[in-house]
């Protein structure tokens, strides 16, 4: 496993802020950790780069144990956490060749290339001091990807970016994973998180409440017939009369049974009869959103 985390647990005197969280992620995936604010994500990611020590449990990076003091496993890994920082005197190029020199980098064209894939040619000789939230974030990216690494963990990458900028991390981001490299990535934004991801954990008062692959969590999407009539109390007791199981809905009612989905000229036929025929009646899914705030409300 490129990531390989056992029973992590983050307790500040009377708030445990990563409650029991075992990660794995495997070579070439593309993971996220999805939670609200305040869930335990950034956390978690700053016990796996080794920035806090757990409270218990541990970290393996490509088989190798995170602790105190140098790791050669630290030339494999890329990161971006929380604020983005930089030298704000020094100009987008002069703080990428510092971290050139931090890192010993020996191609003299690792900084053009990185600029040049972030799209900061524009703002190349621009003291960071000025550049927006955007383009910082931007730079801090650069400054992950300077090195090449093959694992990537990125604490809220599109942070500050309008939505170009977001979609051009995320092709970025795809194009990473689709040359190897592994990307362990927290958001709030699950729409972004699905488009890429191959595997997501939702994280909810630092606890993991699921994980599963991307598809799985659309597959819980739940189905329903929606129903709006001018009596609802009729409808109801007709319909359950009928053998539905029928519940009220933003001003209207919902059918989650099979035969109601499968057959909803059926549902019309019978509100008919009883003299309530419907004003509006349609088949609706629930979205992500609705998806992954279910599995939080859950814990």
């Amino acid at each position: 496993m490129t990531i390989d985390a056992v029973h992590l647990t983050k307790q500040y005197r009377d708030v445990r802020a990563v409650d029991d969280v075992t990660l794995c992620v495997a070579p070439g995936e593309v993971h996220a950790l999805l939670g609200l604010n305040g869930a335990g994500k950034t956390t978690t990611i700053r016990m796996l780069l080794g920035l806090l020590r757990p409270t218990r449990g541990e970290v393996s990076l490509f088989g190798e144990r995170v602790g105190p003091g140098r790791n050669p496993v630290w030339a494999r890994v890329g990161y971006l956490v929380e604020t983005p920082s930089a030298y704000p005197e020094l100009t987008v190029t002069e703080n990428l060749q510092v971290m050139a020199r931090l890192r010993g980098l020996r191609d003299e064209n690792a900084v053009i290339d990185v600029i040049a894939r972030l799209g900061l040619q524009p703002h190349a000789h621009h003291r960071a001091q000025t550049l927006s939230l955007g383009n910082k974030q931007r730079l801090a990216l650069a400054k992950a990807l300077l090195h090449r690494p093959e694992l990537l963990i990125l604490d809220e990458p599109a942070n500050g970016l309008d939505p170009a900028g977001v979609a051009e991390i995320r092709n970025l981001l795809h194009d990473l994973a689709h040359d190897g490299v592994t990307i362990l990535l927290s958001s709030h934004i699950l729409t972004e998180v699905a488009r890429l991801a191959t595997r997501i954990g939702v994280l909810d008062h630092g606890r993991l409440v699921w994980e599963g692959a991307t598809t799985d969590l659309v597959t819980q999407a739940r189905p329903r017939l929606r129903v709006t009539v001018h009596d609802p109390g009729r409808a109801t007791a007709a319909l359950r009369a009928a053998g539905h199981a029928v519940s009220a809905e933003d001003g209207g009612l919902a059918l989650t049974g099979d035969r109601a989905i499968h057959h909803p000229e059926e549902v019309a036929t019978q509100l008919v009869n009883a003299g309530c025929p419907p004003t509006r009646l349609a088949l609706e899914q629930d979205d992500l959103e609705t998806c992954f705030l279910r599995l939080v409300s859950r814990s």
